[in-house]
């Protein structure tokens, strides 16, 4: 079993099969050759790992932002930004990072905003005369507040997994989102006056209200998701799908810039990542329910509670287990295979899984842009045309910043829980 289990997934992890693959494989193999259990459980537990409300929210998200990046959404961000922080030092900088926080507000998909709003800010920096390692590794980093902020499909695949509250995990990522905004823009300013680049420009209060008009509709789609959640109006999954609409009203009918066809294309790329994540969601449920009658996470918490591991050593040893997952693993395959066995363990521990599953959002997020395999590298040498040296180069003091801010929300849970007890009230 122990083959199956362990040796089985890592060996095709190796050779380069997909992850959904490979834990298919290996519950396959343990139930054939080692279980007596019928081949009828793989394709009820396959059923009944997406057979959850919360997941309806993802594809509703994902097509909110589909739709939203195929417009000027990212310009109008941008615009209505740089209006406002126009006189800063570094602004152009400032901009890319207020920009990407607020499309992560819209569409919770990291490497969308590293496509859309790069797309706009990378030549714009380049052309100011912003280095070329800076700008490059700004580009690159700034996307994974996108999955840190709420809406967050992680978060999402997380409270499915952990049977843990998304409305209370939303709320949760907040302040995290907004700490580490405040932190890369305070790094910005700072590098830009060092470096002696991006001087401000005058505040126009004319150029911003007309910004501000531009951009309107596009901030209020955060604010129907947020304001639903919270004002009790909607669940997540119902301000998804009003999102997902919103988003096709306003792009056609108010932007006017997609067609009826451009819509039915969105809503097919929609479907496409749509299923590619549902397949990880299904076979990775299955691997957790096959881990699970094995007593697996049982065995763990046995171990560790053996061991006297306190909870300080213990969400040191899997910062570092994420981080080193999270650089070869996307972060929805990391959470479905992980979470089954860590999660039992954190409740043994008395930690908190809300506060948990922030610290695995952001670790995760941070893999998005770590070196070698982080998949917004690829997204923006793709999309811009960046060399990848310089990529890695550039992301050097920004890899340094999420690393502190990961320790923070570590070890001080209420910068997590502060936003659920405002919002949501303390848990009963």
């Amino acid at each position: 079993m122990a083959w199956a289990l362990g040796v089985l997934p890592i060996v095709l992890l190796l050779i380069g099969f997909p992850i959904f693959l490979v834990l298919l494989t290996a519950v396959s193999a343990a139930l054939v050759f080692f279980m007596n259990v019928p081949l009828a459980a793989l394709h009820q537990n396959l059923f009944g790992s997406i057979n959850s409300s919360s997941l309806l929210a993802v594809p509703f998200f994902i097509y909110a932002g589909e739709l939203m990046g195929r417009g000027s959404v990212a310009q109008r961000l941008v615009d209505f930004v740089q209006a406002g922080v126009g006189t800063v030092r570094g602004s152009l900088g400032v901009t890319t990072v207020g920009a990407a926080a607020i499309f992560g507000a819209i569409s919770g998909i990291s490497s969308a905003a590293v496509a859309t709003i790069g797309k706009v800010m990378y030549p714009a920096m380049r052309r100011a005369g912003y280095p070329e390692n800076f700008s490059a590794g700004l580009v690159t980093a700034m996307g994974a507040i996108d999955i840190i902020i709420p809406p967050s499909i992680p978060m999402i695949v997380y409270g499915a997994a952990a049977e843990e509250s998304v409305p209370r995990l939303y709320a949760a990522g907040i302040v995290p989102g907004l700490m580490l905004t405040v932190m890369l823009t305070a790094f910005v300013i700072w590098r830009a006056w060092r470096g002696g680049f991006g001087p401000g420009e005058p505040f126009s209060p004319r150029h911003f209200v007309r910004a501000t008009g531009r951009g309107l509709w596009a901030l209020g789609a955060p604010v129907i998701i947020l304001g639903g959640i919270y004002g009790g109006v909607f669940s997540p999954t119902e301000s998804a799908a009003v999102a997902a609409v919103y988003a096709a009203l306003v792009t056609r009918f108010v932007f006017r810039e997609l067609s009826f066809g451009d819509i039915l294309e969105a809503a097919a790329s929609t479907v496409f990542f749509t299923a590619q994540i549902l397949i990880i969601v299904a076979c990775a449920g299955v691997f957790s329910w096959l881990l699970t009658i094995n007593q697996v996470p049982a065995a763990l918490v046995s171990m560790l509670q053996g061991a006297e591991v306190s909870a300080w050593q213990f969400l040191l040893a899997v910062n570092l287990l994420l981080l080193l997952v999270g650089c070869f693993l996307d972060p929805l395959s990391s959470i479905l295979l992980l979470a089954p066995l860590l999660v039992p363990v954190v409740k043994a521990l008395g930690i908190d899984t809300v506060h948990f599953g922030i610290i695995v959002t952001v670790n995760l997020a941070i893999g998005l842009f770590h070196p070698p395999f982080g998949i917004n590298i690829f997204v923006a040498q793709t999309v811009l045309g960046i060399d990848v040296v310089k990529i890695y180069k550039g992301i050097i003091p920004f890899l340094v910043i999420y690393l502190v801010a990961l320790a923070i929300i570590t070890y001080v849970p209420q910068v997590s829980l502060i936003g659920v007890d405002l919002l949501l009230g303390p848990r009963q």
